[in-house]
């Protein structure tokens, strides 16, 4: 197992998380596992930006983002040079701490905030 460290987030997981990730499973699927409610509208088709996640550290242990996901996080709130598509970076090894952004483009439209 792989530890994932997730940072707090004020609505979906407030004191933050560490749990363990299996590792060949997405970032998304090993949050949605231990509790963590992701939102991933496009129900993890890669065809939206609701489970865009800033990979803090461990970023440089994920595969390469596809060009699809890479045209998807243009559009996706909040994004950083350390960002992907939590439906799409697949855990590995090594140990990664991630940050859920404060909106998702869907929370902002329907006024989440």
């Amino acid at each position: 197992m792989t530890t994932l460290i997730v940072l707090p987030h004020v609505e979906l997981c407030p004191e933050g998380a560490v749990i363990e990730a299996e590792p060949g499973q997405t970032i998304c699927d090993s949050l949605l596992v231990n509790g963590i409610e992701i939102e991933h509208a496009c129900e993890k088709s890669c065809a939206c930006t609701t489970c865009h996640v800033i990979v803090r550290e461990g970023f440089n242990s994920l595969e390469e983002a596809e060009e699809l996901e890479e045209d998807l996080l243009d559009k996706a709130w909040g994004l950083e040079p350390q960002s992907r598509l939590s439906c799409q970076a697949v855990v590995g090894a090594t140990p990664l701490t991630v940050e859920i952004p404060k909106y998702s483009i869907n929370m902002a439209r329907e006024g989440k905030h």
